[in-house]
């Protein structure tokens, strides 16, 4: 087996996981490594061994993989890694609309964030890294977001789209942490609630209607702020979800389906609401690593368990009619 092929599926399974950043970024980064190694020192143990960045554990998964075995470390994730989730609708997306990069707290760069899009298939992908007010994520101001965006789109090509976009913080007057002027220039805006996630139904609920009917925004993200799993339990935000998803389907946003195991967000009884409300929706992977842009599965599994018709998944969209609904 080849070892660098054998580092970077390591790094994804992790990645898919949730495992920690730190050790799936150590393996993602001994490939590279690896690849930028002279023959030389690659073929000499002790040499590769003393390389910065070979660790212990990358160490001996290269050996083994030079040795043409199955590293045991790969062989014991693949056994212990959820396989993806097969529905008829996980088929049909053509892309992605919210992932994050190095440049807020994605662990990767854009891109081998498109490399990793591009090699699960999709059409189109967009990076939306974070907005200035999300500091604990690095989150872009807007110099760094207009030094990003030809970065962004400079690697499509060949069939693929990367799509410049942005996961903005909904304020608490339901303002846009970004200026208007430079949310015009992008292709695709995910407006999203990080902060006050406990503020009472009454306000959140004008907060959120407020956001959702600005010009610019393109989905609503993970609009109850929910989390659960093993790191801990956030509860679901409170607001009428009836007036909100009413307001989203006015202005043509879509709900985004989180498709982040911990999430479920929306939760299946507000993803109910907002079909009757009559809304669009997104599957959106919502990936910090290349391994989780395969999360989507999750995404589409719910929503096709929640009946959610393929038609109003904005993600099953062409590349032309998802720019056209984004203008």
């Amino acid at each position: 087996m080849d070892p660098v092929d054998a580092l970077l599926e390591i790094a994804s399974l992790l990645e898919r996981e949730r495992a920690s950043r730190y050790r799936a970024k150590a393996f993602r980064q001994a490939a590279q490594i690896l690849q930028d190694l002279p023959d030389d020192v690659t073929a000499d143990p002790t040499r590769l061994r003393a390389s910065k960045g070979i660790g212990e554990s990358t160490f001996a998964v290269i050996r083994q993989a030079q040795a043409g075995q199955v590293p045991d470390y790969l062989v014991e994730l693949r056994g212990d890694v959820e396989p993806e989730i097969v529905s008829e609708l996980r088929a049909k997306l053509r892309g992605d609309l919210h992932a994050h990069t190095d440049w807020s707290d994605g662990t990767t760069s854009i891109p081998v964030m498109a490399a990793a899009a591009r090699a699960q298939g999709h059409e189109y992908q967009a990076i939306t890294d974070h907005s200035p007010r999300l500091r604990v994520a690095r989150g872009l101001s807007a110099e760094r977001l207009r030094e990003q965006m030809p970065l962004v789109r400079a690697e499509s090509g060949d069939g693929f789209t990367l799509l410049a976009g942005i996961e903005v913080d909904i304020l608490d007057d339901g303002a846009l942490d970004q200026e208007d002027s430079l949310l015009a220039e992008l292709d695709i805006v995910v407006a999203s609630v990080h902060s006050k996630l406990r503020m009472d139904s009454r306000p959140m609920t004008a907060r959120m209607i407020a956001a959702v009917s600005h010009p610019r925004v393109n989905v609503l993200g993970h609009c109850t702020g929910l989390v659960e799993g093993s790191r801990g339990t956030r509860p679901q935000s409170t607001f009428d979800a009836a007036a909100v998803f009413a307001a989203c389907a006015e202005n043509g946003v879509a709900v985004e389906i989180n498709s982040r195991p911990e999430r479920q967000d929306p939760p299946d009884e507000l993803i109910a609401i907002a079909l009757e409300a009559g809304c669009l929706f997104s599957i959106d992977s919502d990936a910090h690593a290349p391994g989780q842009l395969s999360l989507l599965d999750h995404g589409a599994e719910r929503a096709e368990r929640a009946g959610v018709p393929a038609a109003r998944i904005v993600t099953t969209w062409g590349l032309e009619r998802l720019l056209a609904w984004a203008e």
